[in-house]
């Protein structure tokens, strides 16, 4: 019995994994798909005026030129991989590379991987600061080397009511928390992302918004198992337009809670502002956790459509991770107080 694996329950199927040799080749993918085929699930998700070579030159090709390049593929063989009982098959690279919210680079979604090329993703170094015993500036190598990395099938549920599948590399979040050493009254986790308007233009443009993007964490939800460090997506390091070089990824929470391209992390003794939250707070609470029972002002959230395919299905709580999360809630969904609007 010694010997026996047991993924842990939030892995996905491996019947639901998309081959490796396919996603890995994305020429080989379109052709095995049709080039028809992949148009219209990208027409879907993006709306009309695009063709099918546009759909393989553009949104495939904004990988930044990465020195830890030979780190990916993540072999499905290891271990710490090997996908579990969590439905849901994963989502065609085409759509989860020009489907995105990213406001610093617009607001239109089949738009962003158009925006993009002006931002510089390498070098880069996150800087560390706050209640920790290791602060300092740590470059993005560096940690890829440190610590193993590992892919991870995750689904991600928009508040807009749209949700997608993506095989996610990089390393537990709780990885690099420990290595910081937090102190003992550190009792959040703040996320700050770039803040360069010269070289994105939705930043540039929309002044009213409080930039740079910020998000946080309580420190328990950070040191969660299911806290994801990103560097990678299908098979290599991550596109510009999915928030190359790095991101977090919180599959129980709704997309925004995940920010992307970050380069700075605060350990605080207080609550820290968020972006979303301090924009609209009537709309967007601090925890947003994906609950189908609390609506959004404007919609419902009780379901949600699969990009790409017009596919509609229940949204589930907590986006089906509850076991693994459910706990840090004492057992609710959204804690009271946190969506104003609705408790």
């Amino acid at each position: 019995m010694a010997n026996i694996h047991i993924p842990p329950g939030w892995r996905l199927r491996e019947r639901d994994v998309t081959p490796e040799s396919i996603y890995l080749d994305r020429r080989q993918f379109v052709a095995r798909m049709g080039g028809g085929a992949v148009l219209a699930a990208a027409s879907i998700a993006c709306g009309p005026g695009r063709g099918a070579a546009e759909v393989q030159r553009g949104p495939l090709d904004n990988i930044p030129d990465t020195p830890t390049a030979d780190l990916y593929p993540v072999a499905m063989s290891d271990p710490r991989f090997t996908p579990g009982e969590r439905h849901g098959e994963v989502s065609p690279e085409e759509i989860v590379a020009t489907y995105n919210n990213f406001y610093e680079f617009g607001t239109d979604k089949d738009g962003v991987w158009r925006n993009v090329a002006p931002f510089e993703a390498r070098p880069w170094e996150i800087e560390v600061s706050g209640l920790v015993d290791n602060p300092g500036v740590y470059d993005l190598v560096e940690l890829e080397r440190a610590f193993p990395l590992e892919e991870r099938i995750y689904r991600h549920r928009c508040v807009e009511r749209w949700s997608v599948v993506v095989p996610w590399i990089g390393f537990p979040l709780a990885r690099l928390v420990e290595r910081v050493q937090p102190r003992s009254d550190a009792r959040y986790v703040a996320f700050v992302t770039f803040d360069r308007p010269e070289q994105a233009i939705g930043r540039k443009s929309m002044t009213w918004w409080p930039w740079p993007y910020h998000e946080a964490l309580r420190m328990d939800e950070a040191m969660n198992e299911l806290a994801f460090v990103v560097t990678g997506m299908y098979g290599h390091p991550l596109q510009k337009q999915n928030g190359a070089p790095v991101r977090i990824h919180l599959p129980w929470k709704y997309g925004y809670k995940s920010p992307k391209s970050i380069v700075r992390i605060d350990f605080t003794a207080e609550q820290p502002p968020t972006f979303w939250n301090t924009s609209t707070p009537a709309e967007y609470g601090f925890y947003s956790n994906v609950d189908p029972g609390v609506p959004h002002p404007r919609w419902s959230q009780a379901q949600e459509e699969i990009v790409g395919t017009g596919t509609r299905i229940p949204t589930l709580p907590f986006n089906g991770y509850g076991e693994w999360v459910s706990d840090l809630y004492g057992g609710r969904v959204t804690p009271v107080g946190d969506v104003p609007h609705a408790r």
